[in-house]
């Protein structure tokens, strides 16, 4: 049975090269190949001269880090990986580990040459922004392979390029727009840190303690599918409701003030 790791819609389809699908997991082109070699990662389609890895391979790398992190060695690993694959066990506890590890965006990276990238700009090219963002891992740079132009980008969130775009349009100065960035990750990854330890504390505490059996990973991941939604909602729900009220904050400070002086005017 061929492995099936839970993943998330249409990032199904998201296809990669080798140096693409080694910088989004983390890792080093000599690892991916190690892995295949090992037989822990599925071979690679081929497309020409080039090999095309999708999503499900992405995932892959991102458990075998993870069971790398938890202290498995590799050979434990491929055990564990071989028991899943055929039936006989702990399907569960790597559908979770999966589950939880891949990525919680449906959106699919995409590349983009640095001449189109710089056009989206209007012109504007700020080498301090791009490194910026390359840091960041808002832009992973493609080094040329196979033909392929070195001025591209793997862009992994589309969207949120989009956003630096459209406020760079809204006339914001790009070193503005990351420097807010590296803000914003800041509190956001505070706010993940908030609600993962709610949830560890109040819904998944009952799974402590103790090895997980496969039904229980299975009703986990449920959990987790669920969680994602309400995760979102609730920065969404918060989210608005603050910039309600800090953007009327900031229209009655400026709307007040004049109106102040003019009735002293007045008088």
């Amino acid at each position: 049975m061929k492995l099936q790791v839970p993943s998330q819609g249409a990032g199904d389809r998201a296809e990669l090269r080798i140096d693409d699908l080694a910088r989004a997991a983390g890792t080093t082109v000599r690892n991916v190949r190690a892995y295949q070699d090992r037989g822990l990662l599925p071979p690679a389609a081929r497309r020409g001269r080039a090999n095309i890895y999708e999503q499900a391979h992405l995932e892959r790398l991102q458990l075998i880090a993870q069971l790398l992190d938890r202290g498995h060695t590799l050979a434990g690993i491929k055990e564990l990986l071989d028991a899943w694959e055929s039936g006989t066990g702990l399907g569960g506890v790597l559908g979770l580990v999966a589950e939880v590890t891949a990525p919680w965006s449906d959106e699919e990276p995409v590349r983009l040459g640095r001449a189109a990238m710089v056009e989206s700009f209007h012109g504007v090219e700020d080498l301090h922004a791009i490194d910026v963002a390359v840091r960041l891992g808002v832009l992973i740079p493609v080094p040329e392979d196979d033909g392929v132009d070195a001025d591209e980008f793997l862009v992994p969130s589309p969207g949120l390029l989009d956003v630096a775009v459209e406020l760079h349009a809204l006339g914001v100065p790009l070193p503005a727009i990351t420097g807010h960035l590296e803000e914003l990750r800041q509190d956001i990854t505070h706010l993940a840190r908030r609600f993962v330890e709610f949830s560890a504390i109040h819904i998944f505490v009952r799974y402590a303690g103790h090895q997980l059996t496969d039904q229980e990973a299975v009703e986990a991941v449920g959990t987790v599918r669920r969680l994602r939604p309400l995760a979102r909602a609730a920065v969404d729900a918060e989210l608005a409701r603050a910039m309600r009220l800090e953007a009327t904050r900031l229209l009655d400070a400026a709307v007040a003030g004049p109106l102040r002086e003019l009735v002293r005017e007045e008088l």
